[in-house]
């Protein structure tokens, strides 16, 4: 009996992997971070995963700070919006296989219960958008934090998520999380 429930937990597994992984990015406005992590997921593991933000409390607006950064990458704008993530709790929305918030305040809030149970992960990140100052100290701060999330989103793409199991998979996803904390992070507000 063990070898069946085995070959029936290969079989479910071996049919995941037939398609994309799917990877929600959570963020309170949904209008930064989260959107220029779902470019850069989308961007660096096309044909592997398929990444989607949403916010808590979204804002309604993508920051044009954010979508500068983003078209910079060649990645495409038009579509990018900010969205609620009741949208992906959704009956018909995708099944997500990995959740991860990038804001400390989406962290703390009590999150829709996801289908499928997908992996989660906190990395925070330094907010751009609460930079105040001139254009050019604000755009500095968009792409050290976009500098930041790249480096993550290709350290998780190295990862062999086809031959690692779920707590595993859990595992090293909290320590990417980990390891950004220790790292010096850009200024909040200009010096």
């Amino acid at each position: 009996m063990h070898s069946s429930l085995t070959r029936l937990g290969r079989f479910r597994w071996e049919r995941v992997l037939q398609r994309p992984y799917n990877l929600l990015i959570l963020c309170t406005g949904n209008s930064a971070r989260s959107i220029m992590a779902e470019a850069l997921f989308n961007t660096f593991g096309s044909g592997r995963l398929t990444a989607y933000s949403a916010g808590s409390h979204p804002t309604g607006r993508v920051n044009p700070f954010a979508i500068e950064q983003v078209r910079a990458l060649g990645y495409p704008v038009e579509n990018l919006r900010s969205k609620s993530w009741d949208e992906f709790a959704l009956p018909d929305a995708p099944q997500m296989d990995f959740v991860v918030t990038v804001c400390d305040n989406a962290a703390g809030e009590v999150c829709p219960l996801w289908p499928g149970q997908p992996v989660t992960a906190h990395w925070g990140f330094p907010d751009p958008a609460a930079v105040e100052g001139t254009d050019d100290e604000k755009r500095a701060a968009f792409a050290g934090t976009l500098r930041q999330i790249r480096n993550l989103v290709q350290l998780f793409l190295s990862l062999p998520l086809e031959t690692l199991d779920r707590l595993t998979i859990q595992s090293r996803m909290r320590e990417l999380g980990k390891q950004l904390l220790k790292k010096p992070t850009t200024s909040r507000s200009p010096e």
